[in-house]
């Protein structure tokens, strides 16, 4: 994936899972685990979320996605 492709895909407001997928390069199991990881964090901060959704900020924040990066790397 490339830097603007994923400058793109973390523009969006929701992620689902084939999101949290194509972030993380995970298989399905896998990405559920992290998925299910980062959910219990927020509701235990007092989030509700909606069925089969997360913060794209979230979990930008969580995979620690170097945003200004991306945006630099995309220029070029």
């Amino acid at each position: 994936m490339t830097a603007s492709e994923t400058l793109k895909l973390i523009a969006k407001q929701w992620c689902n899972l084939e999101d949290l997928r194509k972030l993380t390069g995970l298989g399905k199991n896998n990405a559920l685990k992290l998925k299910s990881e980062i959910k219990d964090n927020l509701e235990s901060k007092g989030y509700q979320l909606p069925n089969k959704l997360l913060p794209m900020s979230e979990v930008v924040e969580y995979l620690k996605i170097n945003v200004s990066y991306l945006q630099e790397v995309s220029k070029n």
